[in-house]
């Protein structure tokens, strides 16, 4: 019987070469939580040690000291997303990185991103990262304009122009007045963004 094992063992593919097993994606996209206003930091330190971020962006218009400034933040504040292989990767570094608190886990083991919605988010980013997107917004809604000198103010979708601009009719000194916004720059109202 010895024999036999040696002769098929010499002539024949082992018996578990032919059980093909599901193929599992090694690398996959988990988030990490970041201390306050320090995500720019925690990404470049963790790209220092090899490690691929995607911090995803959007733009914010910030008025301070009579000045009106268009400035890029997180589209997740306190987040980002580092892609491991939890099996090649020596992921518990993450949480000691400068400007990281932690992984976000679940149990002992870090707790990936759903499949797909990180891949999505990085094909709608222009090449410095800042998310390209437009809401699906219908006339007679009320809109909020994100940025520019209108910023933060309420109003309503009148019409979509020929050229793809929006018409909005925006409350300023207790008047409706008629503004051409581009399609990026207004959100429904009751949007969290």
């Amino acid at each position: 019987m010895l024999e036999d094992l040696k002769v098929s063992a010499a002539t024949a593919d082992p018996p578990w070469s032919a059980i093909e097993l599901p193929r599992v994606k090694a690398k996959r996209w988990y988030a990490v939580q970041c201390q306050p206003h320090r995500e720019r930091t925690a990404a470049a330190h963790l790209s220092n040690q090899d490690f691929r971020v995607f911090l995803p962006l959007r733009e914010k218009t910030r008025r301070h000291a009579r000045r009106i400034e268009t400035v890029t933040v997180p589209f997740f504040p306190g987040y980002l997303f580092v892609q491991l292989d939890l099996s090649r990767d020596r992921w518990r570094s993450v949480n000691g990185t400068l400007g990281v608190v932690h992984l976000v886990m679940q149990g002992q083991r870090p707790l990936p991103a759903p499949e797909g919605i990180v891949e999505a988010l990085k094909e709608n980013c222009d090449a410095a990262g800042v998310l390209l997107w437009t809401a699906d917004l219908v006339p007679g809604q009320a809109v909020r304009v994100l940025t520019g000198p209108f910023a933060d103010l309420i109003g309503e979708l009148e019409r979509m122009t020929d050229t793809g601009r929006l018409r909005v009719l925006l409350d300023i000194m207790g008047g409706r007045t008629p503004v051409v916004l581009a399609p990026g720059t207004v959100v429904a109202a009751d949007s969290l963004l």
